[in-house]
């Protein structure tokens, strides 16, 4: 009787062990797949930026050189430079906020805030100087590094300007990695890049932007 009771401790104690190892090993794959997956990106056709919208619409830009013209007031005409922090500084206004947005966005912006000292103010605002548009792609590119785009460039054409993907690139694993105004990971896969398959054709890169292809 004891030879059989410390007999099935043993075979207990086997069935311990062997559940341990499935629930280790369980545990090892989760991890691994998480590794491997998208985890703590957002899926390009999910993202709801402004800056994923058809080409043609310019977006001024840091470093930009502007033409604000007011008709109504020639003294708070002036031809600023976007600095770093994104801004312009007016006559009359001080700083305003002008990367990101279009010129004509901008122009209502003005005007809306000269109403407070000029009589139904007209404005026009131009882009007299428009600075190149730098985007650092790194990891599987054959030449990794910061690429000068136009202004519309698209993740195809920062790719392009790369030299195209490595042999060992994953072709699913490709992403944007954008700090402002709030960090995100945007993924794409090459697939829909080259066949313009849905927001990944309309996706604008814009000054910082990093591209990514694992």
């Amino acid at each position: 009787m004891q030879h059989s009771t410390v007999g099935s401790q043993a075979e207990r104690r086997g069935v311990n062990w062997s559940a341990t190892w499935v629930v280790l090993v369980s545990c090892l794959t989760g991890f691994f797949q998480a590794c491997a997956s998208t985890t703590g990106s957002i899926e390009v056709d999910q993202f709801k930026g402004v800056d994923a919208s058809a080409p043609g619409e310019y977006v001024i830009r840091v470093g930009d050189l502007l033409s604000v013209q007011v008709y109504s007031d020639d003294k708070a005409s002036s031809r600023p430079r976007v600095r770093s922090d994104g801004r312009i500084t007016l006559p009359f206004l001080n700083d305003i906020d002008a990367a990101g947005k279009t010129p004509g966005t901008l122009t209502a912006d003005i005007e809306s805030g000269l109403k407070g000292v000029i009589v139904n103010p007209k404005v026009t605002v131009s882009v007299e100087e428009s600075s190149p548009l730098s985007i650092s792609v790194l990891g599987e590119v054959t030449k990794p590094g910061l690429q000068p785009l136009q202004y519309d460039a698209g993740v195809a054409d920062a790719l392009a300007a790369a030299g195209g993907l490595t042999p060992f690139a994953d072709k699913d694993r490709i992403f944007v990695v954008r700090t402002r105004p709030q960090p995100v990971r945007i993924h794409f896969t090459y697939d829909a890049l080259t066949r313009a398959i849905g927001r990944a054709a309309l996706f604008r890169l814009k000054a910082g932007d990093v591209v990514i292809v694992e």
